[in-house]
């Protein structure tokens, strides 16, 4: 191949991604994982983690069967996240240390109140006069916990993860709400574009499910509440939806330059050909309502791509089932798509796992992949009551076998967090 072969349309080095790994409350690996989405399987359970008596959502995807000795935040985010990136590596025919920069997407990191008791209560200060956060901070100055101060480093996973993995410079930690895991991918193609690197670890990882963080969604009016059964709560698109279903995941994927991938003879699983990502100063965790920003996203990701609306065979939508929130991203994508649209399979894998936030856009971004390396459109399943103002083909309860050669894949957060990446099977 000529040089020009491993360059795109603005003379950049073409992203390749060349390995992959997955968790998600449906199982561990890219295998039993695809296997499970595309026959439309759930992984939304009751929640066993904690007690939910009184609580109005007490469902959830949570990953259970990965065993964790502390079992906090950061313990079980960076426990999925090491185990994605073995999947990844290997995937990727790659040993020994990692010759390039990690980007990592973590939820954002704080003690949960049980152990700032348990801190304070264990101290000279808890025979102090004050309210609970007064005698945390008072157990924090008299007497330090290094564990627990690492159990609220929010650099803490990628510190850990770059010295398991033997990655190259300052580990980036970077959390943009549920547009973080695109973020960190797009963070690995722009290092790999400017010539900075010819590899990079892309990691997204949210293991921060407790009971506080239910209670904290539940109170922004964001959780589903319909808890029986649990694996028809999560209904993206549909009349009756009533929000979202929060659940735990990771996912990891190898990116290279193109030219290096196939000079070391490593399998190429796809191409990342675009990403764009735009703020939105709407609101703290509204998005505004004419869908501007997320307009402007889909459109910088396509132009980075060098690709048309025609060009996109199928859309891997953010559709989380909040009522409002799928009401905008349809009209997003209409003002994008146009008549089009309808002609375009569009589902959402969150009827199936649920929303694992920060990991979100690289899990989506593995099954995107997957979609096009198998010829399989996922279903969106518990579609059984449409909503007749949203006119989408959402791949309705049953997969289906197309063929798509280019897929946007959608991540839209709280806090004006937009991001969008197009993949494609081959680089042209």
């Amino acid at each position: 191949m000529t040089a020009s072969a491993y360059r795109d349309h603005l003379g950049r080095p073409i992203v390749a991604v060349t390995g992959m790994g997955i968790i998600t409350s449906l199982g561990q690996g890219l295998k039993d994982n695809w296997a499970a989405l595309s026959s439309g399987t759930s992984g939304i359970h009751e929640i066993t983690r904690f007690p939910t008596e009184g609580l109005s959502t007490r469902i959830a995807g949570t990953v259970d069967f990965i065993d964790i000795p502390v079992p906090n935040a950061v313990e079980r985010s960076y426990a999925f996240a090491r185990e994605t990136t073995i999947e990844a590596l290997a995937d990727a025919d790659l040993s020994g240390d990692f010759n390039g920069p990690l980007f990592l997407a973590a939820p954002p990191i704080e003690p949960e109140w049980s152990a700032r008791f348990e801190l304070a209560d264990r101290s000279p200060a808890a025979d102090h006069p004050g309210d609970a956060y007064e005698r945390f901070l008072a157990a924090m100055r008299q007497r330090p916990d290094p564990a627990f101060h690492e159990a609220a480093l929010f650099g803490a996973i990628s510190e850990r993860l770059a010295d398991r993995f033997g990655t190259r410079g300052l580990p980036v930690t970077l959390s943009t709400a549920c547009a973080s895991g695109v973020t960190a991918i797009q963070l690995g193609i722009e290092a790999i574009r400017q010539g900075r690197t010819e590899r990079a670890l892309t990691v997204a990882t949210d293991g921060s499910l407790s009971a506080e963080a239910l209670i904290r969604f539940s109170l922004l009016s964001a959780l589903s509440t319909q808890n029986d059964p649990p694996t028809k709560a999560s209904k993206p698109f549909s009349k009756d939806r009533d929000g979202f279903v929060i659940a735990e995941g990771a996912a990891t994927l190898v990116l290279e330059s193109l030219e290096a991938a196939i000079a070391r003879g490593a399998k190429v699983l796809g191409i990342m050909k675009g990403a764009g990502d735009k703020a939105d100063s709407f609101h703290r965790t509204r998005s505004s309502p004419d869908g501007g920003p997320a307009i402007a996203t889909m459109r910088a990701a396509l132009a980075d791509a060098g690709m048309s609306e025609d060009d996109i065979g199928y859309i891997n939508a953010h559709g989380t089932s909040t009522p409002e929130n799928d009401k905008m991203e349809y009209g997003s994508m209409s003002a994008v798509f146009g008549e089009k649209l309808i002609g375009i399979p569009t589902s959402s894998n969150k009827s199936m796992i649920g929303h694992t936030l920060t990991a979100a856009g690289a899990v989506e971004a593995v099954f995107s992949l997957q979609t096009m390396l198998t010829g399989t459109l996922p279903p969106t399943i518990n579609y059984n009551n449409p909503d007749p103002s949203i006119v989408l083909d959402v791949v309705p309860n049953k997969k289906r076998e197309a063929q798509v050669s280019a897929v946007l894949s959608n991540s839209f957060g709280f806090g004006g967090q937009n991001a969008s990446l197009v993949m494609a099977l081959e680089p042209a």
